[in-house]
């Protein structure tokens, strides 16, 4: 099977069940007026996080990387009336655009950005004394993930549900002899995971638009 048909299916996925969606549509073209990278979950990978919100029954949802937006919007319709989400951006650009895209979706009131280092502000919330979060997506920089899963176990309880993105690296994570940060970092995130007694967790591979790769998926049950 070739790229070509991956995207193809994608874009079959998103005809059949994703009708068209104005806040969706401009988000993304507004992170490409931005020149933003598009390194965005894909449109069936949103709605993906968005049915996960909803079958956790989130109230309170942390994503740990914004860029442009795209995928705090699909979490954030997935909140009941008084839900909230807390994301966090380092890039002041990335958090600019998102803002717009927020405010454009309706959102904003619903949407707590935090600047900054992603550490610093994972760190700023459990000294705050946070209530736990029901959803966590982490989605940022690939060394961090160690230190973003252990704080991601901080901020939830028995019940919640953490995803991490881009885990399988087109084959790359089982590749013990690799030097890249991004493996190195998710590799360790994993055996975090796996480690932890009070989760139980799994890996799924996915092809699609944005290529070879996959999610940690993991239950914190105690």
């Amino acid at each position: 099977m070739s790229e070509d048909v991956w995207t193809r299916v994608d874009h079959w996925v998103e005809a059949t069940l994703l009708p068209p969606d104005e806040g969706l549509t401009a988000a993304l073209a507004s992170c490409e007026a931005a020149g933003l990278p598009a390194i965005q979950v894909s449109p069936p990978q949103g709605k993906m996080l968005h049915l996960f919100a909803r079958m956790v029954g989130a109230r309170r949802i942390l994503e740990v990387g914004t860029l442009g937006g795209y995928s705090a919007i699909w979490l954030a319709r997935a909140l009941p009336a008084g839900g909230r989400l807390v994301t966090l951006e380092l890039d002041a650009k990335h958090a600019q655009v998102a803002r717009a895209n927020f405010a454009r979706a309706g959102l904003a009131e619903r949407i707590e950005l935090r600047e900054g280092a992603a550490a610093d502000s994972l760190a700023a919330l459990h000294a705050e004394g946070a209530e736990p979060f029901d959803l966590v997506f982490i989605d940022a920089d690939k060394p961090g993930n160690p230190a973003y899963i252990e704080w991601a176990l901080r901020l939830t309880r028995p019940g919640s549900a953490i995803v991490l993105d881009n885990v399988v690296r087109e084959g790359g994570v089982v590749d013990p002899a690799s030097k890249d940060p991004a493996i190195l970092g998710t590799r360790a995130a994993i055996e975090l995971l796996s480690a932890d007694p009070r989760v139980s967790a799994t890996v799924i591979q996915t092809v699609g638009s944005k290529k070879y790769d996959g999610f940690a998926l993991a239950f914190v049950t105690a």
